[in-house]
């Protein structure tokens, strides 16, 4: 076990057991590791342990962390959503490296195209491609991509698309390829398709899943059921993956969560940012915080932290305290 002063024991010893995430901070309040758990006090009192199997990037984190936070949330998938807005808000030195990276990478959907492929890539330019990110990482968007084809079915080959080939690749077999080049798919439904995986990127999932439900109830009255359960399983599959809503909001505007717990005098006020899904945070210590604050120093209070924080203010509102 690794010698620990009162303040991280302390620390370790009042984690809860949820699934989360956690800040590891070092002596001059830089966030310097992001991680996320599906039982929080298990996995970070676990880089405590003292062992052979740890490496020298690992035993240089553990020596150098001075405070940890921690925040929790309702599942795993939440979990590693939270973690990569956080890693992307503070890119903390032990998370990423990025010293061979001149940019980050971005998801590009070459929407000039007839047939738009989706592609990774580092060079924004005015190609009349639609581009989504940056990401911290290319793990991050090629997990992105991975969940994304099994939705919308795009291409990925380089043939030249005329709807008259014989035999379509082993993409389409495998349902990772709508199947254009052999005409399984028209032109204007590819597309359509296509701006479907681009809403999705953007979070407007619900029309999406509206029109997806009409086209399976007609295809299903129309006695197409192959086209109606593969329109079903599409739609359970969009619906897994926004779970992900539930770690910024039930709709995607932006918003500022403010939060202020009170004890002997002293309060602790924490503000969440949420930004076009992203999540930022800032808190500060009051003192002399005596007796209840109503609705006017909730919001005395939040312009000073978006003073501080050189924030906007977002259309939402929402305040809690104790």
């Amino acid at each position: 076990m690794v010698e620990l002063n009162a303040h991280l024991q302390g620390i370790l010893d009042t984690l809860p057991t949820k699934p989360g995430c956690y800040l590891m901070k070092d002596a001059e309040g830089q966030v310097i590791y992001v991680g996320k758990a599906v039982n929080l006090r298990s996995r970070v009192r676990s880089y405590f342990h003292s062992g052979q199997d740890q490496d020298l990037k690992t035993r240089q984190l553990v020596h150098r962390i001075r405070d940890i936070e921690w925040i929790v949330v309702g599942s795993e998938l939440e979990a590693l959503i939270l973690e990569m807005n956080l890693i992307k808000k503070y890119r903390p030195r032990y998370n990423i490296r990025l010293k061979d990276d001149k940019r980050y990478p971005y998801i590009k959907v070459h929407w000039a195209d007839a047939f738009p492929k989706v592609t990774v890539t580092r060079q924004m330019v005015r190609d009349g491609s639609r581009y989504f990110g940056p990401y911290t990482s290319v793990w991050a968007v090629h997990q992105t991509l991975d969940v994304l084809r099994r939705i919308f079915p795009y291409l990925t080959c380089d043939r030249v698309i005329t709807g008259k080939d014989e035999r379509p690749c082993l993409y389409y077999d495998i349902k990772l390829c709508s199947g254009p080049c052999i005409g399984a798919i028209d032109q204007a439904s590819y597309r359509q398709m296509i701006n479907d995986l681009c809403e999705f990127l953007e979070g407007r999932t619900a029309p999406i899943v509206d029109r997806l439900r009409n086209e399976m109830e007609q295809a299903a009255e129309e006695l197409r059921f192959e086209r109606a359960a593969a329109l079903r399983d599409q739609i359970h599959a969009i619906e897994r993956v926004v779970e992900k809503q539930k770690v910024i909001s039930n709709e995607q505007i932006d918003s500022d969560v403010i939060a202020i717990a009170r004890d002997n005098g002293e309060a602790c006020v924490q503000v969440f940012f949420i930004r076009s899904g992203l999540i930022g945070r800032e808190y500060f210590i009051l003192e002399g915080a005596m007796g209840g604050a109503g609705q006017r120093s909730y919001r005395g209070i939040y312009q000073t932290i978006l003073f501080r924080s050189r924030q906007h203010p977002a259309a939402g509102f929402i305040t809690t305290g104790s």
